[in-house]
């Protein structure tokens, strides 16, 4: 039997305190939660990928431009949804995190920066983010500054107090669409100037594997989430309809995979790492549980999500430029 690994409550002030220019900085780069931006940088690489391989397409300068906007985009909404959640008292009094997957980066609860300052930096983020996203609406035309406002939208309304997706039950699916569709069919319109059939299969398996990443976090939260009113699809469906519903994604993501091969969009030998993928996403499902006792367990399947989510947009990227 699992027992319940102690919880750990993230850095403190007295870590991260201190006075000077490189001190603050590295306060505001942490707050972002640099960890976690691999599910920014990957999908842009892997729509990327598709306009080189399929569409002959690649710009150095724009793939860069794409991944800075794309980065500060996430940062911006990590920073600005631990604003949120502890002006609605959902981190304040969730005792039930796993750090540092769950419950934000704890920078406002352990005194590391304040609420106010916290609020600042994701308005810097914000800021910067459409500043990337303007230059590169003048290298690559207007369509661009909608996919900007689209992805700012979509980060602003997951957690802002009068929409907030997050608690409302479509939060999972905002971040589907924005760190997922959004970014792999972006990114491939931004190099080849189309987003063919083959790329919208790519971002649906994209898709999947980050709804996945937020979907079982959730569950650690459960408690603190639905004290406060924030009715996330786990606090909804509860334990046993939350791993339905993340196997369920799995044969979607899987099914999308094998259409893929069937179109001939990836090497044949994509299909066994993604059929083990998707064996190791119903071995990732197993573990969801809300019993304290198997927060071992649970904690394990999260880190396997992630591992999901990284192997599976690398594999991605290698098959569409090895097809």
């Amino acid at each position: 039997m699992d027992s319940a690994p102690r919880v750990s409550d993230g850095p403190t002030s007295a870590e991260l305190g201190g006075p000077g220019v490189a001190a603050a900085l590295k306060r505001a780069f942490l707050a972002t939660r640099p960890k976690f931006f691999t599910a920014s940088v990957l999908p842009v690489l892997v729509g990327t990928a598709w306009a080189g391989a399929a569409e002959h397409a690649f710009n150095g300068r724009t793939l860069i431009l794409a991944l800075v906007a794309t980065v500060l985009a996430q940062a911006a909404t990590n920073v600005y949804n631990d604003v949120s959640d502890d002006l609605n008292g959902t981190d304040p009094a969730n005792t039930g995190h796993i750090y540092p997957y769950t419950g934000g980066s704890r920078f406002i609860q352990n005194g590391v920066l304040s609420r106010a300052q916290m609020f600042r930096l994701a308005v810097v983020l914000a800021v910067l983010t459409l500043a990337f996203g303007g230059w590169l609406t003048l290298l690559r035309g207007s369509g661009v500054l909608m996919l900007g406002l689209v992805g700012v939208a979509l980060g602003l309304f997951y957690s802002h107090p009068a929409v907030q997706l997050s608690g409302r039950g479509s939060g999972e699916l905002a971040c589907a669409i924005g760190l997922g569709a959004l970014p792999v069919a972006g990114a491939a319109w931004l190099q080849a100037g189309q987003v063919a059939p083959g790329v919208w299969l790519l971002a649906t398996i994209v898709s999947v594997w980050v709804c996945l990443i937020l979907l079982i976090n959730e569950i650690p939260d459960n408690v603190a989430d639905a004290a406060a009113g924030k009715r996330t699809l786990a606090v909804r469906l509860g334990e046993g309809g939350t791993r339905a519903l993340y196997r369920a994604l799995t044969l979607l993501a899987l099914t999308a995979g094998v259409l893929l091969l069937l179109r001939r969009d990836v090497a044949v030998w994509t299909g066994l790492p993604m059929l083990l993928l998707a064996v190791a996403g119903f071995k990732a499902a197993a573990g969801i549980s809300l019993e304290p006792v198997r927060r071992a367990q649970l904690t394990r399947s999260i880190e396997m999500t992630l591992a999901i989510h990284a192997v599976g947009c690398l594999l991605l990227v290698t098959a569409v430029l090895l097809r």
